[in-house]
């Protein structure tokens, strides 16, 4: 099926993201936006604005009925949920499904199957992928049975979500009970389901993650990105392709991914995350993410293609375009999350005045905001991705200093110069970071309150 106009189901970079793919295609793009953002920079790029619903976030991006009243409403053909709100929802895809409306993601199946945590390390186990040693708690006496057998420091996680919402981390006995009360209430208010699961902590592991594409019949790897400059287990930095890795766990890592997809019968865009034991050079499977990531821009820098458009082409129906000898890594690519937060993350929502962005070759900058928006408190904080690419890692990283020199984002708090200061950190610039050297290297910077 040909789609000819596509309701976007989001807000911010990712929903001028697609439009502009929307463009280059010939598809009409319709913005289904909430009230907070009926005037946004994605508005004014979308051929047409249907209102959602109120500014808050459970009234309007996470109301399926809502945007597939929506999608009707404005004559669309199918539905792009972007990343978070709905992205990953069963829910979703079933009533575009009812609807008549092409849901651009994965099937209802496969979403439930990656969605809980605890099925979708089911799947991996089935597929022959490692997976980090847990389990499900029910209640305190549940817990502590699996912490007795996976030893401490351990993950308290979410089964039904993901960003950091509902993970604790324990680092004795002790401190199991108030770690387990606290995962269990975020997981149950940002998720809607309760339910959490125990699992082994490696003080020195990498995230490392796998882009893969399916047609439900086949399935490609895009190459690997590095994801483990994070604070608060939230994503602030990546880069692709991850630095360090020797060829025969790069291969492993793709196979595995691979493999998953496969077995899954995959169809769309995902992303399989890993997490690479940096001491023992051994990796498990972390979680399967159905969707397009925050971060796959640095994949598109690195081999050249567009993967929103490879993943209208699947929702369509069409077979795979891309095979694996189709896929060339060339160079290096860094990406920087600009927060509108302060340095220490503290969020920072008001009116930008003025925006001025780098540009230059091998520079791209996405954003969802021009001088004159307004940030509102409702949503994440993500306000543009500064994307660089170069001949090779130490080449995207001048790169990256150099755009991060000419950005301004004036108004609000970004975490730009958080960034502009991390990229001269020697461990970082060594690569390999592990995901707790971003709080280690903010825990010796004490002068970052003071950096603006």
């Amino acid at each position: 099926m040909r789609i000819r106009r596509l309701l976007v189901a989001n807000r911010g970079e990712i929903a001028a993201r697609v439009i502009r793919t929307c463009a280059r295609l010939g598809i009409s793009s319709v913005l289904a936006a909430s009230d907070a953002d009926l005037d946004a920079l994605p508005a004014r790029m979308a051929d047409r604005v249907v209102r959602l619903g109120p500014a808050p976030a459970a009234q309007s991006y996470l109301d399926p009925a809502a945007v597939v009243r929506a999608a009707l409403a404005a004559g669309a053909d199918a539905v792009h949920p972007g990343y978070g709100f709905l992205s990953e929802s069963p829910a979703l895809a079933r009533a575009c499904a009812e609807a008549g409306l092409v849901f651009v993601g994965p099937s209802v199946a496969t979403l439930e199957a990656v969605g809980d945590k605890l099925t979708a390390r089911s799947h991996a186990l089935d597929a022959g992928l490692p997976v980090v040693p847990g389990g499900e708690a029910a209640d305190l006496a549940g817990a502590r049975a699996v912490a007795d057998r996976v030893g401490y420091p351990l993950l308290v996680k979410a089964v039904g979500g993901g960003g950091g919402r509902g993970m604790k981390l324990v680092g004795s006995a002790a401190e199991l009970p108030d770690a387990l009360d606290v995962a269990v209430a975020e997981a149950g208010a940002a998720f809607g389901d309760p339910r959490v699961y125990l699992e082994r902590y490696v003080t020195s592991g990498r995230h490392v993650e796998v882009q893969v594409l399916g047609d439900g019949t086949s399935a490609v790897a895009l190459g690997d990105r590095d994801c483990s400059v994070q604070r608060r287990y939230q994503k602030l930095l990546e880069e692709a392709p991850a630095p360090l890795l020797g060829d025969d766990v790069r291969a492993a890592m793709a196979d595995a991914a691979l493999a998953l997809a496969t077995h899954l019968g995959y169809r769309g865009l995902g992303t399989v995350e890993l997490l690479h034991d940096r001491d023992r050079g051994s990796f498990h499977f972390l979680e399967m993410n159905a969707r397009i990531q925050v971060e796959h821009p640095v994949t598109e820098m690195v081999t050249g293609l567009d993967l929103v458009a490879e993943q209208l082409a699947v929702a369509e129906g069409l077979p795979l375009r891309l095979h694996a000898e189709d896929v060339a890594v060339r160079g290096h690519a860094v990406e920087c999350r600009i927060n509108a937060e302060d340095a220490r993350g503290r969020p920072s929502p008001g009116r930008i005045e003025r925006v001025v962005l780098p540009v230059g070759d091998g520079i791209r900058v996405d954003t969802g905001v021009q001088a004159g928006s307004v940030v509102p408190p409702h949503y994440d904080s993500l306000l543009a991705k500064l994307v660089v690419h170069g001949t090779d890692r130490a080449d995207a990283l001048a790169r990256a200093r150099a755009a991060l020199d000419l950005l301004r984002i004036e108004g609000v708090a970004t975490t730009a110069p958080v960034h502009r200061a991390l990229l001269d950190d020697p461990e970082l610039v060594a690569g390999g970071v592990d995901t707790g050297s971003f709080e280690r290297w903010q825990a010796r910077r004490r002068d970052l309150a003071e950096v603006s």
